[in-house]
C-alpha cells in the first residue's frame, strides 16, 4: 500500500515548468529525490504540499485525496523545508509552545524522550544549534505528533560527514518497523547509497525515472563506455545524464 502517490503534478512558472511528475511511496521506506540544483526537488515538494498551487496533478495521502483532506493529512506529516531560519533567536522551549498547539495529538513524553535521544537542550537558542542539530529537533518535532510521512528538502546539505551519517542513520532506523516512510530532496547522492530504497530523478523539470534503487542503477548502465568495468554509481549517472540528452 503507498503512503504517498503523487500522479501529473504540474506547476508553470515564467521561466521554469514542473511537468507531470508521477511517483509513489509504499510505507516503511525511503525515497531520495534527486537532481542538480534548480531542477524542481523544491517545486515538487511544495506543489505536492499544496504550498505552492500546483496547475494541476493529484496527489494522494494515507489513501486519502490530499487536497480534500488537506488539514487531517497534515496531521500525520512532518515537513523541514529550508530549516528554521525564521527564528534563530528563540529558544526550542518557545518555539516548541506555539508548535504542539496545532497537534491535537502532541505527546509531550516523546518529545522528552527525542530531547533526550537526540541531546537537545531546550534553553538553547536556535542560532547556538549546528545545522544537523537543527534538523533533529525539526524531526523531535515531527515525531511527537505522530507523523507518518516525513517530508525534508535537502536535510543532509551543510552537514559535516559526521552529521550526516549520523542522520542517515537515524532515517534507517525511523522506518525500520514499516510505520512511517521519508521522501527527501537531494544533490549529494553519496548520501542514498547509504540509506535509500527507491530514487526519483528529476532533470529541468521532468521526471526521467522512479524506481526502487536497484532497478534505477540498472536502468541507467547503458551511459557506460564500452571500455569501463563495474556498474556506474549514482553520482557517475547523474553527471553523465545531466551532461547529454538522455531522457527516459
Amino acid at each position: 500500500m503507498n503512503i504517498l502517490a503523487v500522479n501529473g503534478l504540474t506547476k508553470h512558472y515564467p521561466k521554469f515548468r514542473l511537468q507531470d511528475i508521477t511517483f509513489t511511496l509504499k510505507w516503511g521506506r525511503i525515497m531520495g529525490l534527486i537532481g542538480k540544483n534548480g531542477a524542481g526537488k523544491t517545486t515538487t515538494l511544495k506543489s505536492l504540499l499544496n504550498l505552492v498551487r500546483p496547475d494541476r496533478g493529484y496527489v494522494e495521502m494515507f489513501g486519502q485525496d490530499f487536497h480534500r483532506n488537506e488539514k487531517q493529512c497534515k496531521q500525520k506529516i512532518g515537513v523541514v523545508l529550508g530549516g528554521v531560519d525564521f527564528y534563530m533567536h528563540k529558544k526550542l522551549s518557545d518555539i516548541t509552545a506555539v508548535t504542539k498547539r496545532f497537534y491535537p495529538n502532541w505527546d509531550e513524553r516523546a518529545y522528552q524522550r527525542y530531547l533526550d535521544t537526540f541531546e537537545l537542550d531546550p534553553t538553547k537558542r536556535v542560532k547556538e544549534l549546528s545545522a544537523g542539530m537543527r534538523v533533529k529537533y525539526m524531526i523531535a518535532l515531527a515525531l511527537s505528533h505522530h507523523a507518518e510521512l516525513l517530508i525534508f528538502d535537502e536535510p543532509t546539505s551543510g552537514l559535516d560527514p559526521v552529521s550526516r551519517d549520523d542522520l542517515l542513520h537515524l532515517f534507517r532506523q525511523l522506518v525500520k518497523t514499516g510505520e512511517r516512510s521519508i521522501l527527501f530532496s537531494t544533490h549529494i547522492t553519496s548520501d542514498l547509497d547509504k540509506c535509500a530504497d527507491d530514487i526519483a530523478y528529476i532533470k529541468d523539470g521532468t521526471l526521467l525515472k522512479s524506481a526502487e534503487k536497484f532497478e534505477f542503477v540498472q536502468s541507467f548502465q547503458h551511459l557506460r563506455r564500452p571500455d569501463e568495468k563495474g556498474e556506474l554509481t549514482l553520482e557517475e549517472i547523474m553527471i553523465r545524464t545531466e551532461r547529454s540528452s538522455y531522457d527516459v
